[in-house]
């Protein structure tokens, strides 16, 4: 799913190539990004757009051969000329008098062309990793012959005529390759493969033999430009020197920044870093920047800045239950919670405070239910996919914290947060303190190799980032017990977890959000339901989103085979509220609900439940007692193995594997545990207390 879609689209006839824009905000400013070589289209800037439309009104289109626009047959067509005049052409027809300019490789040219020649409408020129054909490329590849005809294509021999029309998958995955060459940049390096993927080996070629065009491009244009310019460049480019960049900046005053280590696309690779340095270079050249200046401290009482994950609402009840308890030690504490519906919801059922910001938070839930399919969720995958909705919701909390102070960032699973603040320690703002009830990627088989590669590499990158920079996590708290770590590595030449996690991590055992020992008498609470004791009641619930619906139409099958064993049986489903209960066919003695008040204490007082495979509802069971059948989503690496161990500890429910189960094995599982129920070990009652012990003594 994406961070942000476009609220206007449109064609530009270009003397009949159709050039596709497409337009986000509603900004006092327009911010146009430039598409850059023909290689890839305008989801390049993906990592910028989404933050930026929450500013300014912003602008992409495709460029010629790539994304939705045309693919012109000549070479004439590819002229710099037509590049600078598609730029002139948008802004007409989008009634654009004016507009920061952003480029990228070789539409940082494109950029400085327009803002020397055209100063009337550029207010600004950001480029990165820019491209001139004044200064020369790395040297090692001056000898190479694009026309060469070679046996074979080794290395930067790949940027060849030949290869490009004979082999250009080859090509262009070695050349993202060189993009983003720096560590762990698979998924970018994913995204640049798939783009080009686009384009063909023809047209790329054509870009190459086109000419300028009629552009004069010298020292006297770069010095021509009169709108303030921000340089970007990676000092480890190999694509294009950073001594371009300094050059450029030379003849045009530009203000240049350096990014060390960083590749070709730092806008990729190091969004964060980029898009603040883009914002504070816009904000003191440019006017009409929509930000709020820092409040003075009003009161001497310590702030908490709390993060909690939207993805399950386990995770919103277990930090109201530490929040609760860290209340009692520090009285006139101050939470604010960033947070995501469906957890605003909740916060505010129970009168939390939500920051304001919460409301331009990309939706994380949203797009774990998108990657859903029928019980089927890769978690793994579906999480790197969120990319550009992290940088998004990373942003927005980098304002947060400049804008206010906070005394301590409480961070429950913020991924975002975690993987940026690490990248770039000096952004960090305030203490952090990070929760989290897993360590560690693991691959499923049906991934094969590549995910094996892909959970290898982003531990290895983690390990990295806390081993690089152990000052960055202030605490670092395990919701569980070091028993309830997986017996596995990391990865090929990576530590064993149960000997790297203790070393990183404080435990405060499994945190409920409230223990079923104060729920009171399970009879009490079956005569609330209205529940009569000669019964037998199953419940049945799926979490939050609608991938359950396959889980509940096959347990709805099984239901009168089990009841012709165990008469008595009557079950209760809880759809949740993107499942209609009225779209199930229900067979008698069976109720559906799309929400029930207090859902803990309903499983606390069932004889059976059927759930997921999800953490916060299997041990809020374990914890009752209550027998259970959990059936983890396919290819989800927490549920089939990071909760699944953790049930083992404490012997508690039966793990269905959803695949290999028909409705006579699920009625027969279903009647054996009613006749032969478990006594799973007790789930210690004082996780958020440890928890907020560890907390109150950063304050």
């Amino acid at each position: 799913m994406r961070a942000a879609l476009p609220h206007t689209e449109g064609i530009v006839d270009r003397d009949g190539v159709k050039i596709h824009y497409e337009i986000y905000g509603e900004g006092d400013r327009t911010l146009l990004f430039i598409p850059t070589w023909s290689f890839v289209h305008s989801r390049v800037y993906k990592a910028q757009i989404p933050y930026f439309a929450e500013h300014f009104r912003v602008m992409t289109f495709d460029p010629r051969g790539n994304g939705k626009s045309d693919r012109p047959s000549r070479v004439e067509e590819y002229q710099l000329d037509r590049s600078v005049g598609d730029v002139l052409a948008v802004l007409r027809e989008t009634d654009t008098e004016t507009a920061s300019l952003f480029g990228y490789s070789y539409s940082g040219l494109v950029g400085a062309v327009v803002a020397a020649n055209h100063p009337e409408s550029v207010d600004a020129l950001i480029a990165v990793g820019s491209f001139s054909p004044l200064f020369a490329g790395h040297a090692d590849r001056s000898a190479l012959d694009f026309e060469a005809k070679l046996e074979s294509h080794e290395g930067w021999e790949k940027f060849n005529r030949d290869h490009w029309l004979h082999d250009y998958p080859d090509f262009i995955e070695f050349f993202c390759s060189q993009i983003t060459n720096e560590p762990h940049s698979t998924k970018q390096i994913e995204d640049g493969i798939a783009w080009a993927g686009e384009g063909d080996g023809e047209m790329l070629a054509m870009t190459q033999d086109a000419s300028a065009g009629g552009v004069v491009v010298d020292e006297a244009m770069y010095r021509n430009i009169r709108c303030p310019v921000l340089l970007i460049h990676g000092t480890n480019d190999a694509v294009r020197p950073a001594a371009t960049s300094e050059k450029i900046a030379e003849l045009t005053g530009a203000e240049l920044h350096l990014i060390q280590g960083a590749g070709h696309a730092p806008h990729a690779r190091f969004p964060a870093k980029v898009n603040l340095l883009m914002r504070d270079f816009l904000v003191q050249r440019l006017s009409g920047w929509k930000s709020s200046p820092r409040p003075k401290r009003q009161a001497a009482q310590p702030r908490v800045l709390y993060l909690s994950s939207p993805i399950g609402l386990g995770h919103g009840r277990r930090d109201l239950a530490i929040t609760r308890e860290l209340r009692t030690r520090l009285p006139g504490l101050q939470v604010d919670w960033l947070a995501q519906d469906p957890v605003t919801r909740f916060l505010d059922a129970n009168d939390e405070r939500v920051h304001p910001a919460s409301s331009r938070l990309a939706s994380e839930s949203s797009h774990i239910e998108s990657e859903a399919g029928e019980h089927d969720l890769n978690a793994f995958q579906a999480i790197r996919r969120m990319d550009e909705i992290l940088v998004k919701n990373f942003m927005i909390f980098q304002e947060v914290l400049e804008q206010d102070e906070y005394d301590l960032v409480i961070a429950d699973e913020a991924w975002d947060v975690d993987h940026y603040w690490h990248e770039h320690p000096e952004l960090k703002r305030s203490q952090i303190a990070w929760l989290t009830d897993f360590v560690g990627w693991v691959p499923m088989p049906g991934g094969g190799e590549r995910e094996a590669f892909l959970t290898t590499d982003y531990n290895a990158e983690m390990i990295g980032h806390v081993e690089d920079h152990p000052q960055l996590r202030d605490r670092a708290i395990f919701v569980g017990n070091p028993n309830d770590i997986v017996p596995l590595g990391f990865g090929q030449d990576l530590p064993h977890m149960r000997d790297w996690v203790p070393q990183h991590f404080d435990f405060c055992g499994y945190v409920l959000g409230r223990h079923p020992d104060d729920f009171g008498p399970r009879d009490e609470l079956r005569q609330r339901f209205g529940w009569r004791s000669d019964e037998k009641i199953c419940v049945v619930t799926v979490g939050g989103s609608g991938v359950g619906g396959t889980l509940i139409r096959r347990i709805l099958e099984a239901y009168p085979i089990a009841k012709r064993a165990i008469p008595d049986l009557r079950m209760v489903v809880v759809t949740g509220p993107r499942l209609d209960p009225a779209s199930f066919s229900l067979p008698p003695g069976v109720e559906a609900h799309g929400f029930i008040p207090d859902l803990d204490q309903a499983l606390s007082a069932a004889d059976l439940a059927l759930v997921q495979g999800g953490l916060t509802t299997t041990m809020e069971l374990a914890a009752a007692g209550t027998p259970f059948l959990y059936f983890p989503l396919r290819n989800h690496f927490e549920q089939n193995v990071h909760v699944a161990h953790r049930l083992d500890q404490y012997d508690a429910g039966r793990k269905m594997i959803f695949g290999e189960c028909d409705p006579d094995r699920i009625a027969q599982a279903m009647v054996d545990e009613l006749r032969s129920p478990r006594i799973p070990t007790r789930v210690e009652s004082d996780g958020a207390a440890r928890a907020a012990d560890m907390l109150a003594a950063m304050l």
